[in-house]
């Protein structure tokens, strides 16, 4: 009865936060600098004639793109952190901690200092995103150990030498043009994003999340842990190479679409256990809605908020790191 009664309430839970979602891309498609009323945008967004050059093109070339992108990136972030956090059984684990975010950043360096395109330096991203993982996974298997310690700080050690490579990047970029490049890409920000870029990533990305939504009772059993978990059946191995592939495409695309933003695929996934619970067939969903909703309103403040715009990571790590303090005070009890 009471298990009834829970997945109700995440039914319920998961309308309300995608009527929100909808309600809110549909306000951040007419605020702005420039504001759209909300019956000329939706004559926009059915091909309506009759309105004026300017508000199309604010609707349809530059706020239609950039609300995609924040969609798809905020609902990556937050399920790839949801299921490393319920596959590793860690509530510290992020997306990035398997260097997927500092082999991306590398790529991107690379692609800037080579002088290419915006798309040249998202495909550089996505590779560089992808070795980098590559590189975390060998390393287990090289020194003969699959336990979840030696993975977690295979990733540390990735992470690491990412850094100190990004570093050296950056000491040899032009301090006029390509160092700044950088940087702003490590703050993230959707200012330059594209409807073609959102493309190129949401096939992949719709497809690692499906997957993963559809292996969340697995992501359960595995949550027990790597004994407890093998004992039920589960080829631990198996199922965790699925797991951080599918959640490595979706950090990879997100960096790709918007650089790093940090604080999403933590702190949401927290979140998403207060408002819905523990169980990870729950939890996915409501993690993608809550890590979009969450995602849109903070790239609107950022377009808002002052005369020029703000790089969106700066104002994840101003919410998220006392919300995350709040969320450990909360459950210091199960934390001790």
């Amino acid at each position: 009865m009471q298990d009834k009664t829970t997945k109700a309430k995440a039914v319920t839970v998961n309308m309300v936060l995608l009527f929100a979602l909808i309600a809110l891309a549909i306000a951040c498609l007419c605020v702005g600098k420039y504001s759209v009323s909300v019956p000329d945008c939706f004559k926009i967004l059915a091909g309506g004639h009759g309105q004026a050059a300017m508000d199309e093109k604010i609707v349809l070339g530059l706020r239609l793109p950039r609300v995609l992108s924040t969609i798809v990136v905020g609902s990556s972030l937050a399920l790839s952190g949801a299921v490393y956090q319920g596959i590793f059984k860690n509530p510290l684990v992020s997306p990035d901690f398997l260097g997927v975010s500092s082999g991306a950043c590398i790529g991107a360096a690379v692609g800037i200092l080579a002088s290419f395109g915006g798309t040249w330096i998202q495909v550089c991203a996505f590779a560089g995103g992808l070795a980098a993982v590559t590189l975390t996974l060998m390393i287990p298997k090289a020194v003969r150990s699959t336990s979840n310690i030696m993975l977690v700080l295979s990733g540390i050690i990735v992470s690491g030498a990412m850094s100190s490579i990004l570093g050296f990047i950056k000491y040899i970029a032009d301090p006029e043009t390509q160092l700044a490049a950088i940087t702003y890409w490590q703050l993230g920000s959707f200012a330059d994003a594209r409807l073609k870029d959102v493309l190129y990533v949401l096939p992949l990305s719709v497809i690692a999340a499906v997957i993963l939504i559809g292996m969340s009772f697995w992501i359960d059993i595995m949550s027990l842990g790597e004994r407890e978990a093998a004992a039920l059946g589960a080829n631990v191995p198996v199922l965790r190479g699925v797991c951080i592939v599918c959640a490595t495409i979706l950090t990879a695309g997100a960096v790709c679409i918007s650089g790093t933003i940090g604080w999403i695929g933590l702190v949401i996934p927290h979140f998403g256990r207060m408002v819905v619970g523990s169980g990870n067939r729950r939890l996915l969903p409501a993690a993608c809605l809550l890590g979009a909703v969450f995602m849109l309103l903070v790239d609107t403040v950022t377009r808002i908020i002052g005369p020029a715009e703000m790089p969106v990571s700066i104002l994840t790590g101003i919410i998220g790191a006392p919300f995350y303090a709040w969320l450990l005070y909360k459950q210091r009890g199960r934390l001790g």
